[in-house]
């Protein structure tokens, strides 16, 4: 009687193998399901992305204003009579700033 708990042991151990660690046992469904929902965050940023960059695109195409905007910020140009203040981007101005060669030692 003892081998045959024994035996029955060993044929369950053998059925369970495969549906844990076998080709598609629970631990590659796991992994599988995180990967997945990595790709699902990945593509809803990518989405969100390229909501904005289409909206941006539509409204190059149609209107003026986007297009004096970056001409504005991206290329510098101003109108007619107006005077253009160039502003460092963290505030403060590049003259003010020393070199490590102006430095005392």
């Amino acid at each position: 009687m003892r081998w045959f708990t024994f035996a029955l042991l060993a044929l369950l151990l053998l059925l369970q193998y495969p549906l844990w660690f076998g080709k598609g046992g629970w631990l590659k469904v796991w992994e599988y399901d995180r990967q997945l929902q990595q790709h699902q965050e990945a593509s809803q940023r990518l989405e969100i992305r390229n909501t904005g960059l289409d909206a941006e695109v539509r409204d190059l195409k149609t209107g003026y204003d986007a297009i004096e905007e970056r001409a504005r910020f991206e290329l510098g140009m101003i109108k007619r009579d107006e005077v253009f203040i160039p502003l460092p981007e963290d505030g403060v101005p590049k003259d003010s700033e020393t070199s490590d060669a102006d430095a005392p030692q």
